[in-house]
């Protein structure tokens, strides 16, 4: 994540109450600050002039936009069919036990959300998990605190 910016100078790389850039903008703001906030959705709104709801709704419509700060680490638990079949489900109770927390949640000191997806398209090394840029194949439920742990 880059330094910290004033969300205007992110506002103002964009052209005023043209709302063909809001998932642009909603993008960059997520890229500068790991996550879109309710103020930063205002703040674009105004910015806009697009009303709160639209910006909202377009916000909560893609799985890519986070309304939520994030873990400085980002664990994906694949459950794909391939993933399912070989015992993706069994993984999820292992996880959130390790952690302290349920699937799409985030660690409370913030090192660790649990993402639930519905596929890492890595099919071949199912069960597959991903941290970050990490794939981790063929994951068992014995495997999982040491996983964790090169995260330390």
């Amino acid at each position: 994540m880059a330094t910290t910016i004033d969300i205007h100078q992110i506002l103002e790389q964009y052209p005023r109450n043209d709302p063909s850039v809001l998932i642009s903008m909603l993008q960059a703001v997520q890229e500068q600050y790991g996550w879109i906030s309710e103020k930063n959705m205002l703040d674009i709104s105004k910015y806009l002039k697009v009303p709160m709801p639209k910006v909202y709704g377009v916000a909560t419509f893609y799985a890519q936009f986070r309304l939520k700060p994030q873990g400085r680490h980002t664990i994906l638990l694949c459950r794909g069919t391939a993933c399912h079949v070989k015992g993706s489900e069994r993984l999820v109770p292992v996880f959130e036990q390790e952690l302290g927390v349920k699937a799409g949640e985030t660690t409370k000191d913030g090192k660790f959300t649990l993402n639930l997806v519905a596929c890492l398209g890595a099919c071949s090394l199912a069960p597959a998990v991903a941290i970050d840029n990490d794939f981790y194949g063929n994951v068992a439920a014995k495997d999982v605190k040491k996983i964790l742990r090169k995260y330390d």
